[in-house]
């Protein structure tokens, strides 16, 4: 079965340097029939205007995943990183037993989109730890990007989940088979694209439960994430 989660019916907080679009419930938006998906507690479709950005807040028990889709955003945080971030590369940042940060567009003539993730962790009060990665092979095929046991070049995460991160350009295809017990979530970034047939626009994202084979197609051109759950 997929669900779509239509992009106009997201939540929305307009202030003067920040477009947020929540997927699920955040802050003052609150909907509880979409407070998350298995452990995805959080998708938010960021666009930060130019020299604009997130004062120092904190966070903890959580794992927290920056994917970049265009412009950049610098990070700062407690424990001493300072990176920018720019599309192909993505933040993990375990929050742990507790971390403080900031994010700011550095650029005064250029907004910034990123899609914030949040995960629930498995484990609680774990070390704070910070990693960022460039993934410039997600062109034409799913890449893994983020996992519990960073196999295949992916950042670590704290939870049993793996995310892909892919590009597809017209024509081009990409298929994935869901195990036993799982579920996904699919998130698009920019573009179209039909799920089994099922279409998906800039901003929709999709639960998907009770399938094994998915196929990814694209008329146009697509950037999206995949996310395999527990069920």
């Amino acid at each position: 079965m997929i669900k779509i989660r239509k992009a106009q019916d997201r939540g929305a907080n307009k202030i003067s340097w920040l477009e947020s679009y929540h997927t699920f419930s955040f802050g003052r938006y609150h909907d509880p029939e979409h407070m998350g998906f298995s452990d995805l507690r959080v998708i938010n479709d960021d666009i930060i205007a130019e020299s604009g950005g997130f004062a120092e807040h904190g966070h903890d028990n959580m794992e927290i995943i920056t994917y970049a889709v265009s412009g950049s955003l610098e990070h700062r945080d407690s424990l001493g990183n300072g990176d920018v971030i720019k599309p192909g590369e993505v933040q993990v940042m375990s929050a742990g037993s507790g971390i403080r940060h900031s994010e700011f567009n550095p650029s005064s003539d250029e907004k910034a989109r990123i899609l914030q993730i949040w995960i629930m962790p498995d484990q609680r009060d774990v070390t704070p730890r910070y990693d960022q990665k460039e993934f410039t092979d997600r062109h034409g095929k799913l890449r893994l990007i983020a996992s519990k046991d960073a196999v295949d070049g992916s950042l670590m995460i704290h939870q049993d989940a793996k995310i892909y991160a892919s590009i597809l350009k017209a024509e081009e295809e990409a298929s994935y088979t869901l195990q036993d017990g799982r579920s996904a979530w699919v998130q698009i970034a920019t573009g179209t694209m039909k799920v089994n047939g099922v279409s998906l626009q800039a901003g929709d994202g999709a639960a998907i439960t009770d399938e094994s084979a998915l196929t990814f197609e694209t008329d146009d051109a697509v950037d999206f994430l995949l996310f395999d759950l527990r069920a």
